[in-house]
C-alpha cells in the first residue's frame, strides 16, 4: 500500500474575479473548490493513474469532514486523525488583476493527536510506501518528519519532498527519492549550481549522504534523475503553455512513482514523472489521464 502525510491538508477555494477592488462588492466570475495539500495531490494523481493509496494527516470540523468524504469519492482511501479544536482549514487563492491568497490555519494538533499519527505509520507493513510531501506547520515540532520515519519498523519506501533542511535531516532514513529543485540542491551545499555536471556532482553527494535515488526539478529547463545504480538522466519538459504552477511538483513526485511500480525502470519513471508534471502546469487544477497521456506522447 501507498501512504501519503499531509500534516494541514485544506479545501481550495479557487475563484476569478475581475478588476478586484479593496474595500468594495466584488463578485466572482468562477470559483472552484479542490481538496489541498502536497500529499492530497500527490493520491489524486495516483488515482488518475490506476494508484490506490491512504492519505494520512490531520482533519478537524465540517471542513474536515468534507476534505475527508471527497477524496473517498475520488477514490482515495483516508485515515485521517480526527484532532479536536479548530477545523480544517480554507485557503482562498483569488486571480485577478493581481494574484491573492488568503490561508487558514489549521486544527491546533496536541501531543495526543500526534502520537495518533505515529501509532498509524507504526502499522505500516513490509513491502508499503510511504510520501512525504511539503512543510512542518509551525505549530507542530519541527522534528516532526524524522519521529514519523523512526516510528516505521517495517522495511518501507520512503518518499520525501520538502525544503532543505527538512530533507538533510531525513536522509539517514535512506529514502527511496527526494526531490529538491536546482536551487534548494545548491542552497543545500551553499553553492551556485551553473550546469548539468554541476547539479549531477552535488546529487551525488546527497546520495552519499545517504539518499538512494535524486530527482531534481530545474522548471522550464527539465529534470536530472540520478539513479541508486548512479546513472544520470535528463530530460526536458512538455510542449504547453504554463497556466497553473500548483501541485505540479506533486504530480511530478506521483508519476514518478507510479512509473517505477509499472516497470521497475528509471527513465520511464521519470518520463511519466515529467509527463504529470506538465500537464498539470498546463490545465487549471490537476491533471486528468487523459492530459497526462497526451504529454507523455511528446517527450
Amino acid at each position: 500500500m501507498i501512504y501519503t502525510v499531509t500534516l494541514n491538508p485544506a479545501l481550495d477555494y479557487v475563484i476569478q474575479v475581475d478588476h478586484f477592488q479593496a474595500g468594495q462588492i466584488n463578485r466572482t466570475k468562477e470559483e472552484h473548490m479542490y481538496y489541498g495539500g502536497k500529499g492530497i495531490n500527490v493520491s489524486n494523481i495516483l488515482a488518475e493513474l490506476g494508484y490506490t493509496s491512504t492519505s494520512l494527516g490531520f482533519v478537524a470540523g465540517f471542513t474536515g469532514q468534507e476534505l475527508e468524504n471527497g477524496l473517498q469519492k475520488m477514490g482515495v482511501h483516508t485515515d485521517f486523525v480526527h484532532v479536536e479544536k479548530g477545523m480544517t482549514r480554507i485557503n482562498v487563492k483569488m486571480k485577478s488583476d493581481e494574484e491573492t491568497e488568503i490561508n487558514g490555519m489549521g486544527p491546533q494538533v496536541t501531543h495526543h493527536d500526534f502520537d495518533g499519527l505515529l501509532t498509524k505509520v507504526s502499522q505500516l507493513q513490509d513491502g508499503d510506501m510511504i510520501i512525504l510531501s511539503g512543510n512542518i506547520p509551525k505549530t507542530m515540532a519541527a522534528d516532526s518528519y524524522h519521529k514519523i520515519l523512526d516510528a516505521i519498523t517495517a522495511n518501507v519506501d520512503i518518499v520525501v519532498d520538502a525544503e532543505k533542511d527538512l530533507l538533510l535531516k531525513i536522509l539517514s532514513f535512506h529514502p527511496f527519492l527526494i526531490k529538491p529543485n536546482n536551487i534548494e540542491l545548491g542552497d543545500m551545499f551553499d553553492v551556485q549550481l551553473d550546469t548539468d555536471e554541476d547539479i549531477i556532482q552535488y546529487a551525488k553527494k546527497l546520495q552519499a549522504m545517504g539518499a538512494r535515488n535524486v530527482l531534481v526539478s530545474m522548471a522550464g529547463d527539465g529534470s536530472i534523475l540520478v539513479d541508486e545504480s548512479g546513472n544520470a538522466h535528463k530530460l526536458g519538459v512538455g510542449k504547453g503553455t504554463v497556466v497553473n504552477s500548483v501541485g505540479a511538483g506533486d504530480s511530478m513526485v506521483a508519476g514518478f512513482i507510479a512509473g517505477y511500480l509499472d516497470k521497475q525502470d528509471y527513465a520511464y519513471a521519470q518520463k511519466l514523472g515529467t509527463a504529470c508534471g506538465s500537464a498539470t502546469a498546463f490545465h487549471s487544477g490537476l491533471a486528468t489521464k487523459a492530459q497526462i497521456d497526451e504529454i507523455f506522447k511528446t517527450l
